[in-house]
């Protein structure tokens, strides 16, 4: 087979998945537009049923509700009828999915999760298999056609049940008016979580090189050379009046002066840039990046607090 063929199936394999998408939205009614009303009205979770290729599904869809503000669980269905069944109390919602509704498992299962949730909602390409019947509400995820050459293995229908739990994933969100930094609390470690919640201060170097106005160049040069970040702040009373940079000294150096008389406020570039220390960390990359520079300098109402270094920011994922 050449690359054309495979190029060609490919192609045929997500026109036969978008066509089923596409007839998936088509008769999204109200009882999809219930089943979020019910799962969002819950005093309990949504706990998450499902086996074989939808148990799949439902591992990630609950992963997606976890992370979106919806607490979910998900219970395997074989394990449910050997004891796990326990983790389902009456306050919780049960979301089973099954595309032929029937299997053994969950035809066995569906009354023990009418009867010990508040609300049985199936997810099933068959409605009016045993899942169904014992559903207060149905979520039709039924496909015309598999992508699988045979018309066998889950293709089309793991793709509609995912495509529909993300649906509901995304209902729940604008109904409770979900929000980015909502989203960055369950991420904390994530790049995503950082760049939404870090704070400038999270970052600050251990280095805070300082000279006077009045200090030599000896001084200057020792302060710079002592840190890593090739810059010291010049300050008076506790106020930033401008930093040096070894760039500066290098500058002075080849104008061929006399540099013993030299003071560090001779040589300082004025009003650097600076950032408070309680700002995003996000804020001190985007100064860093739109005025090129390597370094910014913190401040804490004001006065000099610290350093921000841009290598910092980019080895902790912040952008």
């Amino acid at each position: 087979m050449d690359r054309t063929n495979i190029i060609s199936i490919a192609k045929t394999t997500l026109e036969i998945e978008i066509s089923e998408l596409e007839k998936l939205k088509n008769r999204i009614d109200d009882q999809f537009a219930q089943a979020v009303e019910i799962i969002n009205s819950a005093k309990g979770k949504l706990i998450v049923v499902g086996i074989g290729k939808s148990a799949h599904v439902g591992n990630k869809i609950v992963a997606t509700l976890n992370s979106t503000g919806t607490p979910s669980q998900f219970l395997h269905a074989s394990e449910a009828i050997h004891g796990d069944l326990g983790v389902i109390q009456k306050q919780d919602v049960v979301l089973c999915i099954s595309n032929s509704g029937n299997s053994p498992e969950i035809a066995n299962l569906v009354p023990y999760l009418k009867d010990y949730s508040s609300a049985l909602i199936g997810m099933t390409g068959n409605k009016k298999s045993k899942l169904a019947e014992f559903s207060e509400v149905i979520l039709d995820t039924h496909v015309d056609v598999e992508a699988c050459p045979n018309k066998l293995a889950p293709t089309s229908s793991t793709t509609i049940q995912m495509a529909l739990g993300d649906a509901l994933a995304v209902a729940l969100m604008e109904l409770n008016d979900f929000k980015a930094n909502d989203f960055a609390k369950f991420h904390p470690g994530g790049s995503l979580g950082k760049n939404l919640t870090s704070k400038v201060e999270q970052f600050l170097s251990s280095q805070k090189p300082q000279v006077a106005e009045d200090s030599s160049i000896r001084d200057v040069i020792i302060s710079i050379s002592a840190s890593s970040h090739g810059i010291t702040v010049v300050t008076h009373s506790d106020q930033i009046i401008g930093v040096i940079t070894d760039g500066d000294l290098r500058r002075m150096l080849m104008k061929g002066e006399d540099i013993s008389k030299v003071l560090a406020k001779d040589i300082m570039s004025a009003h650097p840039r600076t950032i408070e220390k309680d700002a995003l960390a996000k804020e001190a990359m985007k100064t860093l990046k739109e005025n090129n520079i390597g370094q910014l300098i913190v401040t804490e109402n004001g006065k000099y607090f610290g350093i921000i270094d841009l290598h910092k920011l980019l080895d902790e994922g912040i952008n």
